[in-house]
């Protein structure tokens, strides 16, 4: 038995070369018994259109906005955005406690919903509707890099996004999807926030990027990472030309899963037409994968992680990630608690068994579809 298959059963430690921090693995903890809180699987039918949803087209926002007629995706600025676009100064005094420290923060926050379809997900969008989500989000990110940028676009434009007031640092988009992570209306939809700095999780990223390069000759972390993964194949969900799908060997979640894309792409805009396809395929197959795991709604939060809109782009490398926190079935979760908040993360069942369930399922159906 080679020493990582030992690894299946024993307690032990993993590095995370991206955030450059461990994890406890406990793949052993899977046999113990569960007598805790369970989750309520997700058997509603939705309607294709609900009345009462702010996200559904022709219906009133919570604010009284009515929602357009839309027939594909549509943008717009949260009616409950988490940082403001204007807002009073701030300057920081330099004599402050170190204790004490605050900068001010402005951006803008957008909702953009995926279909118009009330009762459909990722998993259940074709192809051609999950391409549209892609040029949506991308659209989005050219429209906010500084005009003299190779990228920028006023594309967004004609979706109806204004030119932001000043020049924002990042774009974060992600979807949050499911009861279980928060997501208040099943409406198929995510999110993205401008903000005037750079997150603390993504500028972790990209020093770590940016070093390895530095000390591997100019060779990206994430490139030599797919290259390793692709020769093992342990960890592999689904892979096509342009993209693959894999459980990271540092992955925190049980079903955790990370979407990279084969060549060294810095961000959405830099992607080639087949990049973008073979993109669409692979959040496909992985959404499907997930609600065949335990034939439920999977929820989890998924989030695009990619160059800064201004300043150093050196080693920034486009990745997109799968946290899920079911564990063993559609009503069993993981709870970051305990250990898991005072000392470090800590998971059950190990990223290669985890991808080898994933990879059994079919992605280019969903078990619904069947009933």
């Amino acid at each position: 038995m080679s020493s990582e298959r030992i690894l299946d059963d024993i307690s032990h430690r993993r590095f995370n070369p991206l955030t450059g921090t461990w994890i406890l693995v406990s793949p052993h903890r899977t046999k113990r018994p569960w007598q805790g809180a369970q989750e309520i699987p997700s058997k509603t039918v939705l309607p294709s259109h609900d009345p009462t949803c702010y996200l559904c087209p022709g219906n009133p926002r919570a604010t009284g906005t009515t929602m357009p007629p839309y027939t594909s995706t549509h943008i717009f600025v949260n009616d409950f955005s988490a940082v403001k676009e204007s807002q009073s100064p701030f300057t920081p005094d330099v004599s402050t406690s170190p204790f004490l420290q605050a900068q001010p923060v402005k951006g803008r926050c957008y909702v953009i919903t995926f279909s118009p379809s009330h009762n459909l997900t990722l998993a259940d969008l074709p192809h051609t509707e999950i391409l549209a989500i892609i040029d949506t989000w991308t659209a989005l990110y050219s429209a906010h890099l500084p005009q003299e940028h190779v990228y920028f676009s006023c594309a967004a434009g004609v979706m109806g996004v204004s030119q932001p007031i000043e020049q924002y640092t990042y774009l974060q988009i992600f979807e949050n999807k499911g009861a279980a992570m928060g997501c208040s209306n099943p409406h198929p939809h995510g999110q993205a926030w401008c903000t005037t700095g750079l997150p603390s999780d993504v500028s972790t990223e990209l020093h770590n990027l940016r070093e390895y390069k530095k000390t591997h000759s100019g060779r990206g972390l994430l490139v030599d990472y797919v290259t390793l993964e692709l020769e093992k194949a342990e960890r592999i969900v689904f892979a096509n030309d342009t993209w693959v799908a894999l459980c990271p060997w540092w992955g925190v979640w049980p079903f955790e899963v990370l979407l990279i894309p084969k060549r060294e792409v810095r961000s959405l805009p830099a992607l080639r037409q087949e990049e973008q396809e073979g993109f669409a395929e692979v959040l496909s197959q992985v959404a499907r994968r997930y609600d065949n795991l335990f034939e439920t709604q999977f929820p989890y939060s998924m989030g695009i992680h990619q160059a800064p809109l201004c300043g150093d782009e050196e080693g920034a490398h486009l990745h997109v990630h799968f946290y899920p926190p079911l564990l063993r079935s559609a009503s069993v979760k993981k709870f970051l608690v305990g250990y898991e908040l005072m000392a470090e993360p800590q998971r059950d069942i190990t990223p290669e068994q985890a991808a080898e369930r994933l990879r059994a399922l079919s992605g280019t159906e969903v078990y619904r579809d069947r009933l």
